[in-house]
């Protein structure tokens, strides 16, 4: 008997070594993990009277899911792409080799989000630089700051889009301004002294975001005059969430941190609606609201907070559907139904017209299954529609593809370090490293 004991040993050995020399697992204990554990605990305390949504529900064998035409796109101006906030069904050449990677482009913090124009990537770090690099050039063409001395010491927090030759940008000082990247020129500058915490969006002549007290601002964007202000109700308790807008058709959709959402006509900026999601709807008290962007979608609204996921008629603010579900990334609505990933790490796919979970599966498990290995736990970064598939990125650097009907493809280790959300261009992922360098992917 004793001579099995070493093989035995030698087994639990490899075994182990094997579980853990694929990386994949997230250390439950990395900064990232522990702020968004903390995150849910604060929900935890406030909403109590409706467990989320946490089934196993295996694919239909007869299941068939329409994902539209893919796109081989050449533009990313918004932070989530379109004015609707909804991705595409995106192109990607799927070798996983890195075909360019540049210089430093900055040595401070930089912003999750970058901007592609067509030719140049746009990027802001925490001291204010705005650095534009040429792809074709393979160098920065433009790095700008607005800030004086007397700001150098103070973190900024840029929220930028990009229209034709133009920046437009907030911050959490209180700036809005317009800046001509290819002039190399200030177009206009305003100070409203109140921090904007918001997401920003361009309609025709109007320039929209709102700031730290959940007003709504209303700017013309070729003067930077203010066309109007909307106040809603300030929240008189910070967190994570920033106020979130989303535009169809000649409506502006504006989703506050206290859990209000304003249906507003561009036209003549007058409310059209609102409808509020908060659990409570005491004004003085000290309450949490949490909510991915907002998200359009032909008729519909889709709004995915913690502990609600909810689906509203775009013209009337009907609610059409109330699902027990927390989505821990932006959903993603594919034709007729949604994908989406829980705080539990279930990849689920709900119908969109009703409250129906057509699937629902256990990402965690079925990773372990793939790979032979103990079942532990993962953080997501972003999902996104791919050449028909899911793509699952995660926060250390792996990437999950999943056929739509909940199927690992394969699992792939990104061969540089994710720093920033990823953008699809041409076929190809473009993000910044974890040196601040921009990495192409194709």
């Amino acid at each position: 008997m004793f001579r099995f004991i070493p093989l035995l040993i030698l087994f639990l050995i490899l075994g182990c070594s094997f579980d853990n020399k694929t990386g994949i697992w997230e250390n439950s204990n990395s900064p990232k993990n522990i702020k968004k554990k903390d995150r849910f605990e604060d929900f935890k305390k406030l909403y109590t009277e409706e467990e989320s949504f946490n089934k196993i529900i295996a694919p239909p064998k007869d299941l068939k899911i329409l994902s539209g035409k893919i796109k081989k796109n050449s533009n990313w101006s918004d932070e989530f792409y379109a004015n609707s906030n909804n991705y595409e069904n995106f192109s990607y050449n799927n070798l996983n080799k890195v075909i360019f990677r540049s210089k430093k482009l900055t040595k401070y913090e930089i912003n999750e989000r970058i901007l592609f124009d067509g030719k140049r990537v746009i990027i802001n770090d925490e001291k204010g630089n705005i650095v534009i690099y040429s792809v074709d050039e393979k160098k920065i063409i433009y790095k700008y700051n607005f800030y004086k001395k007397r700001f150098k010491k103070l973190k900024k927090q840029l929220n930028i889009v990009v229209e034709s030759d133009f920046i437009y940008v907030i911050d959490n000082i209180g700036y809005f301004y317009k800046l001509n990247f290819i002039k190399n020129k200030l177009v206009w500058a305003k100070n409203f002294k109140t921090p904007f915490r918001s997401n920003i969006k361009i309609h025709e002549n109007k320039i929209l975001a709102a700031d730290l007290n959940n007003k709504l601002y209303i700017l013309d964007k070729f003067s930077g005059n203010r066309l109007r202000i909307i106040p809603t109700e300030n929240s008189s308790l910070k967190n994570e969430f920033k106020n979130s807008l989303a535009l169809s058709g000649d409506s502006i959709f504006f989703l506050n941190t206290y859990g209000s959402l304003y249906s507003v006509n561009s036209n003549n900026q007058k409310i059209q609606w609102f409808n509020n999601f908060n659990q409570s709807l005491d004004l003085n008290s000290g309450n949490l609201f949490y909510s991915n962007p907002i998200v359009t979608y032909k008729n519909k609204v889709l709004v995915s907070t913690d502990p609600y996921f909810y689906t509203l008629d775009l013209t009337s603010g009907l609610m059409l559907s109330k699902t027990s579900i927390t989505s821990v990334v932006k959903p993603i609505i594919s034709e007729g139904g949604i994908f989406l990933i829980t705080k539990d790490n279930l990849l689920v796919y709900k119908q969109l017209n009703s409250e129906k979970v057509i699937y629902s599966i256990n990402i965690d498990q079925e990773i372990a299954k793939f790979l032979s290995t103990k079942k532990k736990s993962i953080s997501v970064q972003s999902l996104f529609i791919v050449n028909n598939d899911l793509f699952v990125f995660l926060d250390n650097s792996y990437l999950i593809k999943f056929n739509k009907k909940g199927k690992i493809k394969s699992i792939d280790k990104l061969p540089a370090k994710i720093g920033t959300y990823p953008i699809f261009i041409s076929s190809s992922i473009l993000y910044l490293n974890k040196k601040n360098q921009l990495v192409i992917l194709d």
